[in-house]
């Protein structure tokens, strides 16, 4: 198998629960920080984000669905639903942005291209949500990607798309397949705006024309290669901010401007690539201004993406599960 080939953490051969008892918060001398299970039960959980009225909404490419999850109850509601599944246990609905209150969802590894006899014409891409059961495709980037291949070596020529973020009107893909990064116009215009070595980026964080972006690194995703840079339209270089933590799969703003980042965990020794991290081996992780990681909560079981409300951090897990870590608190992020 292509060594540069990534699918970020996402093949789910088996549910591991994570046991309140495996988890154990970076000691404080403030407040401690106190981790809940807010909800359970979705299929092939990955990506997620703060909607319009404040609640947490989540993609289950399995199920081909978005649904929302009340923030302080855990109540899980059906938001849409009919996008396409996925194929392998891997894909399909995988992450989603709000703009002007309208639904963004990216949808990746439905296509024709997969290495399995695949024949029903769904698109990689950008879907926008009409309704609870409608959608229009609004840019093709399978097929853009398979007409303009990255020099990154690969064997699914439409790319494995891990997260979107809205940036100046349109939208930022990272491809952890291709090593890159697209912009995408909401006339579905596609371009590459970065483009890599085997660095497998991941997450997005976007402060005004600023981006941060996690890097997983390559297989067996050492905590050296686990990174978030910074980027922008006028400085088309990524610019390293911190490094330490294996295999980040996010980063996002919190409270007061701090800056956190997630990474899923220790890679087992050996496994393959695509193969999701140890159990309950995932941090949550502040950045310091020294270009280090402070370790704000650990034990976490294979978390893939993560959002902010307030002091509040909300982890998704691939078994699933949604956690919810209160008293995250500590300085902002460069003061």
């Amino acid at each position: 198998m292509n060594r540069k080939f990534f699918v970020i953490a996402l093949v789910l051969s088996f549910v591991i629960v994570l046991a309140s008892t495996s988890v154990v918060a970076a000691k404080n001398p403030s407040a401690e920080p106190n981790i809940s299970l807010l909800a359970s039960g979705l299929e092939g959980a990955s990506g997620s984000t703060i909607g319009p009225d404040g609640a947490l909404y989540v993609t289950e490419g399995a199920a081909g669905r978005v649904s929302r999850v009340d923030p302080q109850t855990g109540n899980v509601t059906t938001y849409a639903e009919g996008l396409p599944p996925a194929i392998l246990p891997i894909g399909g609905a995988n992450d989603l942005v709000f703009m002007d209150g309208t639904a963004y969802v990216l949808v990746t590894m439905v296509g024709d291209d997969l290495p399995v006899p695949v024949n029903n014409g769904d698109v990689v891409g950008i879907y926008r949500i009409d309704g609870p059961n409608s959608y229009t495709i609004i840019a093709d980037i399978g097929t853009w990607s398979i007409n303009n291949p990255s020099q990154s070596v690969v064997f699914i020529p439409s790319g494995v798309h891990y997260a979107i973020d809205t940036f100046r009107g349109g939208f930022l893909v990272t491809d952890g397949h291709h090593n890159r990064v697209l912009y995408v116009t909401l006339d579905g215009e596609v371009s590459e705006m970065l483009a890599f070595g085997n660095i497998v980026p991941t997450g997005l964080e976007v402060h005004g024309n600023t981006v941060f972006m996690a890097e997983a690194g390559p297989n067996p995703h050492l905590p050296v290669n686990g990174k978030v840079v910074t980027f922008g339209p006028k400085n088309l270089t990524a610019t390293e901010v911190a490094s330490g933590a294996p295999l980040l799969v996010d980063v996002e703003y919190g409270l007061g401007q701090s800056l956190y980042a997630l990474a899923q965990g220790d890679f087992p020794v050996g496994a393959g690539d695509g193969s999701p991290a140890d159990p309950n081996t995932g941090k949550l992780v502040e950045v310091n201004e020294d270009g280090t990681f402070t370790t704000i909560m650990e034990g976490l079981n294979q978390p893939t993406s993560m959002e902010f409300i307030g002091n509040t951090a909300y982890i998704i897990s691939l078994a699933g599960d949604i956690y919810k870590i209160e008293n995250v608190s500590n300085p902002p992020f460069g003061k």
